[in-house]
């Protein structure tokens, strides 16, 4: 834009206007189910199957092979509230789980 001063032409400067927003994404969590000496395989396996969504039991299996061998396994990973959601259903369960963890 220029205006007209005294018959010369100046700019004036107008700040450009991106319409770009920002965005910054939630942050992920983790969902860590710990190995105990209570809960049976099976009992991890169905657990998981049931309240982790799109869970296989094949999928599971590993999990569960990886609760008792490592001593902890993650099992889903995702936003805030369904990892809320499926960690107190879990806990609710029975399983031992560590505290929800920020990916």
């Amino acid at each position: 834009m220029a205006t007209i001063r005294s018959g010369f032409l100046s700019p004036t400067l107008t700040p450009e206007k991106t319409g770009q927003t920002t965005r910054k994404l939630y942050p992920n969590f983790k969902i860590i189910v710990l190995n105990d000496d209570e809960n049976t395989f099976q009992h991890v396996i169905e657990c998981l199957v049931k309240y982790i969504p799109g869970m296989t039991g094949d999928r599971a299996r590993e999990l569960a092979d990886e609760i008792h061998t490592e001593g902890l396994a993650i099992v889903w990973v995702g936003p805030q509230e369904q990892a809320e959601l499926y960690h107190q259903q879990l806990l609710r369960a029975g399983l031992t789980m560590a505290p929800l963890e920020g990916a």
